[in-house]
């Protein structure tokens, strides 16, 4: 008991050092384990309970952000934990000397210190998991405030015992090392104030030119503790790629994605439909933010459609509109494989299988439509029957090579379909069909009008009010007129869902830019400890400047010169790195502006200035001492 004790209470004596590692390993596993619950509860996690929300592409592109993201932060988890561990036994190689010294063991030291690192290592986890469950019960909160309900997913224990006993393993076998390294010093070398772990060369004091002084003492500096400087260059270099990836994908993802759905569901967009229907494409639409199921639902029944006389007066009003006639319906759809060609073999080779599922079916006039969906291929060709668009979702789902392959609809298989486009679409969560109306209504079996009932075969009609016009004006008449002529339907304003689904989309990327936050203050506390270090080892050449003239200010210029010196170089390679990664690889067709660009450019350049800010904290303290305190 007090074997184990005596290394508890002496990691207590040494706040500031146990700290940096306590904090960097908190900070580490919180991040982990935090990005695994909100990848779970937004239905991307490996563990994932939460079906039906966000369409294929958005989770492919969200998923891709949130895999990179995570390796990142594991792999900058074993940097920061290795370097901590490296600052901890700096300071601790005089220690070993006087053991060594004293008669000890190389054993014994070795059980001693492997201890310390055994306490920290294991709080540093069990404080981790606890601040990531926290701070994921936070989120959720934060959610429902905005009133997007998150449900809580029940996560596996095993994969909370993965993430422990994974940093568990790394802080053992990284900090181990440094140990190993410093218990193989002589206790004469250890004991020398001249030596200090992992510099290269010994303090000395050299006459330096005047010219760029301040800069000539910050590099030479930096060349002569090469393994300080290489782990923290590592470790910073890391941060700024893992923030410029969140950035990225909160700024430059967030517009692009935040563009599909802005283009699918249309802006300043009405519906005019049965007031039923009305409910259940409001229902269709925001599934893609929730993970309500829809139940069945006729759309073919007669009551639904649109009668002829409520669409002639919308034709002939002089209202600022433009209309898009549409019908939906919902049926099983069925894969019909292709295939292709090899123009140097002649081999052939199929594609697909005959997979189905269920759909919306979407017939327009695509003269007409109003929306201009991001397609992977074209939109339906004015004049051509027997082909399709389909959602993002059915492509994934039901097809191997959507634009290789066709479909039919089970009530018609005698007919086919060829998919000429992939469109990402948030209405009924990608799921989604569009096809010429006069297929659409041959599916259903609806004639294009029905003179006995005086009825469309449409269900829907789009209405989009021209920006020139008063939008709150035009939308009060429409609902008068659609009153008058037809009291059973009603009139859906689009804009507050499109609100809802960019609102959804906005605040995932926000809570992607906030995931490097722990790792971040794990850094700059790293940052800090680097800084402690360099002044510690050259206190006493900062004693002599000072004896012989210099000012506070001069030691400060040469910190801030070396803290800065490291952070740019480190925030070139995070910026290109992690911008070459969001744009190039997972970034479809990203839309880039100047406003866009200055946002990121301006986030980033907060995060350095921050972490520079606090670097200097270390030589304002320091440099404040009297020269005896210094050279002491």
């Amino acid at each position: 008991m007090s074997e184990t004790f005596f290394p508890f209470k002496d990691l207590m004596r040494r706040k500031f050092q146990t700290s940096i590692v306590l904090i960097s390993i908190t900070m580490s596993v919180a991040a982990t384990l935090f990005l695994i619950l909100f990848s779970s509860e937004i239905g991307i996690g490996i563990s994932s309970g939460v079906a039906g929300r966000l369409s294929a592409s958005f989770l492919t592109v969200f998923s891709g952000f949130l895999l990179l993201i995570g390796i990142l932060i594991f792999i900058l988890g074993a940097v920061i934990v290795s370097f901590a561990s490296f600052l901890f036994m700096s300071q601790r190689t005089r220690d070993i000397g006087l053991i060594k010294a004293a008669g000890c063991s190389n054993e014994r030291i070795l059980y001693y210190f492997r201890t310390e690192l055994l306490i920290v290592t294991l709080f540093g986890c069990l404080l981790g998991i606890i601040f990531g469950a926290l701070a994921d019960v936070v989120l959720i909160n934060f959610y429902s405030i905005l009133g997007f309900q998150l449900e809580r997913v029940s996560i596996d224990l095993w994969y909370v015992l993965f993430v422990f006993l994974a940093f568990f393993f790394v802080g053992v076998i990284f900090g181990g090392k440094p140990i190993n390294d410093v218990n193989k010093v002589e206790p004469a070398k250890a004991i020398s104030q001249t030596y200090y772990h992992g510099l290269t060369q010994g303090p000395s004091f050299k006459a330096i030119s005047k010219s760029r002084f301040t800069m000539r003492i910050a590099l030479r500096s930096l060349s002569r503790h090469k393994s300080a400087t290489i782990r923290i260059v590592l470790c910073l270099a890391i941060v700024f790629m893992l923030v410029t990836v969140a950035v990225a994908g909160g700024v430059i993802a967030g517009q692009t994605s935040e563009n599909w759905i802005e283009r699918a569901v249309g802006s300043d967009e009405v519906l005019i439909a049965n007031q039923q229907l009305c409910n259940q494409y409001e229902l269709l639409l925001s599934k893609f933010y929730t993970a309500n199921q829809s139940s069945a639902f006729n759309y073919t029944q007669e009551s639904y459609l649109v009668p002829e006389d409520l669409f002639s007066r919308l034709n002939q009003s002089t209202l600022s509109i433009s209309i898009d006639p549409r019908l939906i319906i919902e049926a099983n759809l069925i894969e019909v494989p292709g295939f292709t060609i090899d123009p140097n073999t002649g081999n052939t080779t199929y594609i697909g299988s005959n997979r189905q599922g269920e759909s919306l079916i979407v017939g327009v006039e695509p003269e007409k439509v109003l929306n201009d969906w991001s397609v992977d291929g074209e939109f339906l060709p004015v004049g051509q029957r027997g082909i399709a668009v389909i959602g993002d979702s059915i492509a994934q789902e039901i097809f191997t090579e959507p634009l290789a392959e066709s479909l039919t609809i089970e009530s018609q298989r005698s007919s086919t379909n060829s998919i000429v486009g992939v469109c990402t679409d948030p209405i009924n969560n990608g799921k989604v069909v569009y096809l010429p109306l006069a297929d659409s209504q041959y599916v259903a079996n609806i004639p294009p009008t029905d003179n006995a009932s005086n009825r469309l075969g449409i269900n829907i009609v789009l209405v989009k009010i021209d920006p020139s016009a008063n939008y709150e004006a035009t939308l009060t008449q429409l609902r008068a007129l659609v009153n008058q002529t037809s009291p059973q339907f009603g009139v859906l304003e689009l804009n507050p869902l499109l609100s809802k689904s960019l609102g959804f989309v906005g605040q995932i990327w926000s809570t992607i830019m906030f995931l490097p936050a722990f790792s971040l203050v794990a850094a700059i506390i790293c940052l800090v400890g680097y800084v402690m270090l360099f002044t510690h080892e050259h206190r006493q050449e900062f004693g002599i400047l000072r004896a012989i003239g210099a000012t506070p200010r001069t030691i400060i210029k040469i910190i801030s010169a070396q803290s800065l010196i490291v952070l740019l170089s480190c925030y070139a390679i995070g910026i290109i790195g992690g911008i070459s990664l969001s744009w190039l690889f997972l970034i479809p067709e990203p839309l880039i502006n100047g406003f866009v660009v200055g946002e990121t450019v301006a986030w980033l350049f907060v995060v350095l200035a921050v972490t520079f800010v606090f670097a200097l904290y270390p030589g304002i303290r320091f440099s404040k001492r009297t020269i005896l305190e210094m050279m002491n």
